[in-house]
């Protein structure tokens, strides 16, 4: 659902934002649109909902196996950390 806003703009406000807009590629109105959207006050979810959201996320939890264990093992850590610093990925994907 959508409702369309009429809204008076004097000259001073109105074309810096065409100049704005324009620079982005977007027409006006997106453009405005975005913006509004951006600072839009964050509405928070009701319990319920928030609940289910969060049993969603949490089945994805642990999908993924590297094949070895990790952990905190600030040696292995290092380790990884060195080979990547050093490695310059020539012929990698």
């Amino acid at each position: 659902m959508s409702t369309v806003v009429t809204l008076e703009l004097p000259d001073n406000v109105y074309q810096p934002l065409v100049k704005v807009a324009e620079k982005t590629g977007k027409p006006l109105e997106e453009w405005i649109l975005v913006q509004l959207q951006a600072h839009m006050p964050r509405v928070a979810l009701p319990e319920r909902e928030r609940a289910e959201a969060m049993a969603r996320l949490m089945r994805h939890a642990g999908a993924v196996n590297l094949g070895h264990p990790t952990g905190v093992d600030n040696e292995s850590i290092d380790v990884d950390l060195t080979r990547e610093y050093v490695s310059t990925h020539e012929g990698e994907p």
